[in-house]
């Protein structure tokens, strides 16, 4: 391919293919623009293959619409309609099962982009309708022309229709399907040959949504076709999140587009160019001009890659994506193009220009039509695609089609005639060319499969990628297609491996206003902008977002939590203050530890019952409290573990049961200690309450009143399993709920007032003169209770899950280890360290004097 290039190069094509030439022989500008190709039913082709641009419209003094200054341009890429008019015709004239007998051909005329051009050829025709002679190159005689072939612009259509409606005459439109075209009341007799795009907005917003491009250009013609397909455009981008960053409207004339136009165009990597080939031929050379090779230009269009010399490399298409509608390749075709030469149709007044100019052939001098010097083996086949393209692109498919259309039409028309007067017309065919509408009419509305001419329907394209580099290759590869009629997911096919990008892109480009949010982020639309550009903003707690640019986060169950990156719901484990934790096994073997220590103590009680120390406290109350202090630290076992029915009710029975016994054990030992010491002269009652050891019917009346609140409790609102699934994070806490925060309030108020009420008499008896008076212990012990109850309370509301458990279990064991302490603590210390101390002798030598006053207790 290199080598072509190089050799074109070396052949000096002149810059766009075809321009305005100061060294070539006269003979290329005398030869005329229009050729008849010779037939009894003939189509007339209005084909633009070459205009004319006027750079100062440096007027004509004769000649009207005609400049001084013209410079003629050559699109020999369009030479291709001409050989597909061929190529159908030869087909038919060489089918005997149509039209047998009767042989087609066609009348060629350039179209100029100018109204005037156009309509003064379409005049020309018309008025050689009973008069041979008008137009050159064939000899006189009466011929039947039957329609008119016209395109690509629907404008050129439109203006030519006008003038051949008023002659009820056939017009078959081979350029892109127009809704202003298909107004029969304006234009009833055109007939358009080209497929609808009525799913070209959707195939392309297909093809974005599978890139992910949201932020894209678009250009448009600013006419109805304009309109209405940007109107197609905004449904089809908005109900799948695509935004427009601009929507730039084409005039007519290119010349029009100044540096205001290209503002912005930078902002996207993707613009969509939307138009017909004619309308869109000022722009597309500005883009190639200005080098835009950033972007990645999505059309509709085959645009004609056309060579220059100001860069080699370079192209702005190159990468860019075509959709065209799907058509059926015709391998007959290109064989067809590899033998047509100068020779073969000496009245193709084209093929001499071309061989001129690309095979250095020359002018004969007598005859402008005969060319010398040239390659035997010079053929069309051997051009770059660049400059013209074997392949039958859609324009020359639909030419095809519509030749065979006209030729099915008098086939039916024939073989109608023949029926109603078979002994007449057998030399030829006699019509009129309006009564043709008839049978155009029924093969139109047939169904697009029926016949083999029509090999499209409107919903299904190709996408072609334009590989043009270096520039000069020219190849438009298809990379995949588009059916609106297959199933939801399946309507796009593409072959990402064979795209080839803009050489700026090493990757799949993005086009996006804003970076997507990644899982656990969620978009925040930014006020006054478009919906695509938005800024990214954290998952709330416990909500996830496990896909890109989610709009709303996903609140997890509620037995489910979101993990650090907010993008997954993971199933809660369950958790309790269990004997396996460090702080549950910690507080276990506390309890553990101190209720032993307790029973020690009560051993040493026990073994020393005789002793003074352990007789002056009131023995029986000792081993009550020391038993009761044991059952209070083991009822903290009951909050360790997995909660359970029974172990909640018996968590606040038990630890309400045990703490009442031991404060109403110390409010008995602190009233003892009282009716002993404080009474001087005891009265009746006094003694008979120290006799009979009245104080110690506190403990019951005092426990029972509690086991009375615990069972209407127990009975209202009892302690129930509950669960925490926000405290700990990523795991459910099993706890025990109390049910009643008034009854358990209730349970520790009482405890609070029995531990006051003990305090009181203890605070009473602190300085009576004895030597084992435990008042100042019994009352030191009560404080210390008191101020831990008092502190857990607020701790405890203010905690929540396992470390509310390990408060109250720790509130307990501290409460509990302040009786033991305080009271035992220094007995023991006597009893163990100091014996001397603990003797009757020792006792007498202190106190001889106060000895009538002890009480026997």
């Amino acid at each position: 391919m290199f080598s072509w290039i190089f050799i074109f190069r070396l052949l000096q094509i002149p810059e766009f293919v075809s321009a305005f030439y100061y060294n070539i022989s006269t003979c290329y500008y005398k030869i005329s623009e229009e050729f008849h190709h010779e037939g009894d039913v003939v189509i007339g082709a209005f084909f633009p293959l070459h205009t004319f641009y006027s750079l100062k419209k440096m007027s004509h003094s004769t000649i009207p619409y005609y400049y001084l200054d013209n410079v003629i341009q050559y699109n020999f890429k369009n030479y291709q309609y001409i050989l597909a008019l061929q190529f159908a015709i030869e087909e038919i004239n060489g089918n005997p099962n149509l039209l047998p007998n009767i042989s087609l051909g066609f009348d060629f005329y350039n179209v100029r982009f100018t109204g005037k051009y156009i309509h003064i050829n379409t005049f020309n025709w018309l008025t050689a309708l009973g008069d041979g002679n008008y137009i050159p190159n064939y000899n006189c005689k009466k011929r039947n022309f039957t329609a008119a072939l016209t395109g690509t612009s629907w404008i050129t259509s439109a203006q030519i229709g006008t003038l051949l409606q008023l002659f009820k005459f056939p017009q078959i439109s081979f350029g892109p399907y127009d809704l202003l075209l298909s107004d029969h009341g304006q234009y009833p007799y055109l007939y358009q040959m080209a497929p609808k795009d009525t799913s070209l907005s959707l195939a392309i917003v297909s093809l974005m949504v599978h890139f992910r491009w949201s932020w894209v250009g678009l250009i448009l013609p600013d006419d109805h076709k304009g309109n209405k397909i940007l109107s197609d455009f905004r449904e089809e981008m908005e109900s799948n999140g695509i935004c427009l960053a601009f929507v730039k409207m084409t005039s007519e004339t290119w010349t029009s587009y100044v540096a205001k136009f290209w503002e912005n165009m930078d902002e996207t990597n993707v613009t969509i160019i939307y138009g017909e080939i004619d309308s869109l031929e000022g722009i597309i050379r500005n883009i190639e001009q200005r080098l835009l090779t950033w972007n990645i230009w999505i059309m509709n269009i085959e645009h004609h890659v056309i060579d220059r010399a100001d860069y080699f490399m370079l192209d702005s298409f190159h990468g860019s994506l075509i959709f065209k509608h799907s058509y059926r390749e015709n391998f007959e075709f290109t064989k067809f193009i590899q033998t047509v030469n100068p020779n073969k149709y000496p009245e193709d007044i084209y093929l001499p220009k071309l061989w001129y100019l690309f095979f250095k052939c020359s002018f004969a001098d007598t005859n402008c039509h005969v060319l010398e010097n040239c390659q035997t083996n010079a053929s069309l086949d051997v051009f770059p695609r660049h400059i013209f393209d074997v392949a039958m692109n859609a324009e020359s498919t639909i030419i095809y089609n519509g030749v065979y259309a006209v030729a099915y039409s008098l086939h039916e028309m024939r073989l109608q005639q023949l029926q109603m007067q078979p002994y007449e017309n057998q030399d030829g065919m006699v019509f009129f060319p309006w009564q043709l509408n008839t049978f155009l009419k029924d093969i139109e509305v047939k169904d697009k499969r029926s016949l083999d001419w029509r090999q499209t329907i409107d919903t299904e394209y190709d996408i072609l990628n334009i590989w043009n580099l270096p520039k000069g290759l020219g190849l438009k590869v298809k990379i995949g297609s588009f059916s609106a009629n297959a199933p939801q997911g399946q309507q796009l096919s593409l072959s990402e491996q064979m795209i080839q990008w803009p050489a700026i892109f090493s990757e799949i480009p993005q086009s996006v206003c804003s970076e997507s949010c990644g899982p656990g982020f969620r978009k925040v639309t930014l006020e006054g902008k478009a919906i695509c550009c938005y800024k990214c903003t954290p998952c709330a707690d416990n909500e996830i977002s496990n896909e890109t640019d989610v709009e709303k986060c996903v609140k997890c169950p509620e037995r489910h939590y979101a993990n650090r990156e907010k993008s997954n719901c993971f199933q809660k484990s369950v958790s309790f203050l269990a004997y396996e934790d460090p702080l549950g096994m910690a507080l276990a073997s506390i309890a553990l530890c101190l209720s032993a220590l307790t029973a020690f103590v009560i051993g040493i009680f026990v073994k020393h019952r005789d002793t003074p120390i352990v007789k002056a406290n009131n023995r029986a109350l000792s081993y009550i409290l020391l038993i009761t202090l044991t059952f209070c630290f083991l009822c903290s076992l009951n909050f360790i573990g997995k909660p359970t029915k029974a172990s909640c009710i018996l968590q606040q029975t038990t630890f309400a049961v045990a703490f009442t016994m031991a404060l109403a054990t110390v409010l008995a030992k602190a009233i003892t200690v009282v009716l002993a010491f404080k009474v001087s002269f005891p009265g009746r009652m006094v003694r008979w309450l120290m006799i009979s050891r009245g104080p110690n019917y506190i403990i019951p009346i005092c426990t029972v009143i509690q086991l009375l609140i615990c069972g209407i409790w127990m009975a209202t609102s009892p302690p129930f399993i509950d669960q925490d699934a926000h405290t700990e994070y990523g795991h459910i806490i099993i706890l025990c709920n109390k049910g009643s925060a008034v009854a358990f309030h209730s349970v520790l108020g009482y405890l609070c007032f029995m531990a006051l009420g003990s305090y009181a008499m203890a605070f009473l008896s602190r300085n009576l003169p004895d030597t084992f008076n435990e008042s100042k212990f019994l009352s030191f012990s009560m404080l210390v209770f008191f101020c831990v109850w008092v502190t857990f309370l607020p701790v405890y509301h203010s905690a929540r899950g396992k470390v509310m458990v390990a408060m109250e279990v720790f509130s307990i064991l501290a409460s509990s280890t302040a009786l033991l302490a305080f009271i035992f603590g220094p007995k023991c210390y006597i009893i163990l360290l100091r014996p001397e101390k603990n003797s009757f002798n020792h006792i007498r030598k202190k106190t001889p004097s106060r000895k009538k006053n002890f009480p026997k207790l």
